[in-house]
């Protein structure tokens, strides 16, 4: 059934774990069952991203990750 398809920068593993469960918990909660929930998370390192002609490596040097 549905199918989440995230884009986002690298993440620790728990913190894409517990993504995972509120994500799923929402739609379990309008009565979808949890194994037809399938999240893909995608992961594109911040020298490969950029927002206003700059890369995120640089505009978030200093963000805590």
């Amino acid at each position: 059934m549905p199918i989440v398809t995230i884009e986002t920068w690298p993440m620790p593993q728990e913190r894409k774990s517990e993504i995972m469960k509120k994500i799923t918990k929402v739609f379990t909660d309008f009565g979808i069952p949890s194994q037809a929930v399938t999240i893909l998370i995608h992961e594109t390192p911040l020298e490969n991203w950029g927002t206003a002609g700059e890369q995120h490596c640089v505009t978030y040097k200093d963000m805590k990750r």
